[in-house]
Formats: structure tokens, sequence, C-alpha cells
């Protein structure tokens, strides 16, 4: 089958230049194109034609050459989508609408899934509608609006960025102010300001629709500073271990899993994505955040708990094509 994998490398290819940026990280990305390169070289393995192309405006007439339409059967190809936008806002779902408009079919959550997901407000309020503990917060554009009943020390990060961009602790009101300037000043949009939960940090890796796999727990070792930073996450000197499977009694490892399938389901997710959650002092969990595009890094938590689960990085990247494929198709990639 013919494979087309859609990144965002280059902010090329627009019309114009207009609206909020990609945030850049504080030092190139280590990684650049090696992800894609990974996985074009896993589908290649699994027997596919693959193609790389940009997610940005010349995206569809490029698929349309690569993969001809024919009214007679099924589309002929297929996208592993790993584009997360060049500029604007929410820009995880620009290349996933592109998809459903031509009619091509692709890997991972749909535009309202991913929409869902990357406002953490929107996907807090979807978590608390259904039940699933997450920690209070507010919005905030000056950080002078009330804290109300939040106790400090906080989070302060932007709304809609991952990566941990913009992350602050704050333990004391005279810095929220200045906190959440710098929140709406480099990212050109809201604060979420929410209750920092001391305690441990564990990853759950979902795959699958109506059915999902869990893969086995991951715990990140916070160390002294209390979080994971974007170089923490990205450069191999300052990682932090990470512990799989996780030491957790089964009887909390199942409620991880029970909550973390409720947040996937909550905000509308599809084939494979990964939920960070923090379990306080009392052993009470809570849901930071969900990622409806958990990164393929070979030092990834997602891979991470993959491998333990006993998949290889090109195993893995064709069952997350297979399942994509089967919730379209009915059936398993021919």
């Amino acid at each position: 089958m013919q494979v087309a994998i859609v990144r965002n490398i280059e902010a090329k290819g627009v019309i114009n230049r207009f609206g909020q940026p990609c945030p850049q990280p504080p030092q190139p990305w280590p990684d650049g194109g090696a992800i894609t390169e990974r996985v074009m070289a896993a589908l290649q393995e699994g027997g596919h034609e693959t193609l790389l192309c940009e997610g940005n405006k010349e995206l569809l007439s490029t698929l349309e050459r690569f993969m001809p339409p024919d009214p007679q059967d099924p589309p002929s190809g297929f996208v592993f989508n790993l584009a997360e936008g060049i500029q604007g806002e929410y820009r995880f779902i620009h290349v996933p609408a592109m998809l459903e408009m031509a009619g091509v079919p692709y890997t991972g959550s749909s535009p309202l899934g991913h929409g869902f997901s990357y406002d953490k407000v929107i996907s807090k309020m979807l978590m608390r509608s259904c039940g699933v503990p997450t920690a209070k917060f507010r919005v905030m554009r000056r950080g002078t609006e009330t804290t109300g009943d939040l106790r400090f020390p906080l989070v302060v990060k932007p709304r809609y960025e991952d990566n941990s961009f913009g992350l602050q602790i704050v333990h004391e009101p005279a810095r929220l102010r200045e906190a959440v300037v710098a929140i709406v000043t480099q990212y050109g949009q809201d604060a979420l300001v929410e209750e920092y939960i001391e305690g441990r940090e564990v990853c759950v890796a979902l795959l699958g629709n109506e059915e999902l796999e869990v893969f086995p727990l991951v715990e990140i070792d916070l160390g002294e500073t209390g979080f994971v930073s974007w170089e923490a996450k990205y450069l191999p000197a300052l990682a932090r271990p990470q512990i799989c499977p996780a030491q957790i009694v089964s009887s909390l490892a199942t409620l991880l899993q029970d909550i973390s399938v409720a947040t996937f389901r909550a905000c509308e997710c599809r084939d494979y994505a990964r939920i960070d959650l923090r379990i306080d002092r009392s052993g009470q969990p809570f849901v930071l955040e969900i990622n409806s595009m958990p990164g393929l890094r070979m030092r990834s938590v997602y891979i991470t708990a993959a491998i333990t689960a006993g998949h290889s990085y090109s195993s893995l990247v064709n069952r997350i094509l297979d399942v994509a494929y089967t919730r379209y198709f009915g059936k398993g990639v021919p």
C-alpha cells in the first residue's frame, strides 16, 4: 500500500507568514527529521511504498500524484500523520482537516480529537464531566485575576502548547502576574493556572479504538525539580530516568488504566494516545493532560511502554497503521 508520512519540518509552503507561529524550543530539536526517517523505514519493512511529505499548502496535490483516486475502490493510499502544523490556532488540526476534506484516510485523531486534547482547558472540562480527577485550575490573561480556592504552588503554562513550553512553577502570589504575562506575551494565548500536584508522575500509553490496549505504565523520575522540562525531555544528558513497568500496586495500576481510557474516550481520541498523571502523597491520581499525538522518538515514553509490551519499533508503527486502517475499512491492512 502507498503510505505518505506527513510531517512539519519546514515553516515554508504557506501563502503568508501570519498568525501565531509554531513555538521554537530553547535549543534546536535534537532528533531533527530522524523520527520520520525511522517511521518511513518501519513502514517499508512492513512492505509499503512510502513518501515523505510536508504538511503545507502543496500537500493535497502531492498526495493526489502519489495515490491517484479510483472511484471504484477504497482510497489507494493512506497517510501516517506526524504533522503538528506551521502557524495559527489549533495547529494540530490543520493537516487532519485537509485530509478529511480531500477524502484521504490517515492515522491518529480527527480534528475534533486533536482540538479537544490540544486545548488544555477544554480537555480538563471534558475529564471532569465524566468523573476523571484533574487539578483545580483557572484561566488567566493578566495574572491579577482571583485565584479563588487554588492553593500555591501553582503551575503556569500556555493553554495550547505541549513539550513543557513556557511551563513555570509559582510559589507565591507576587510571582503569578509575571508568569502569566510571560505566557501571554511569548505565546499569544491564555495561561492555564492549576494547582501543582506533588508526587509521582506516571504515563499511560494506549493503542486502539473499540478495544484499547494499555501498555505497561511508565514512571518518570522527577528528581529534585518536581517536573519534566523541555531539556529533560529532549536532551540526552538531562533526560530523566524512566521506570517501566512502574512499581505500582495492582489496584492503583488498574485505576490509572481506567482513568486513562476514560480520558481517551472523553477527548474523542483515536488510534493511539498518551495520558500523563500525577499520584499525590495520599495515593490519589490526577490527570495532568492527554497527548493525542505522542512522540515516537526512540527515547519517548510511548516507545518505552510499547517495547516493554513486546513491540519492536517497526511492529509498533505498522500496528498503528493497521489500527487506523481497521477503523476506516473494518479489516486490517491488506
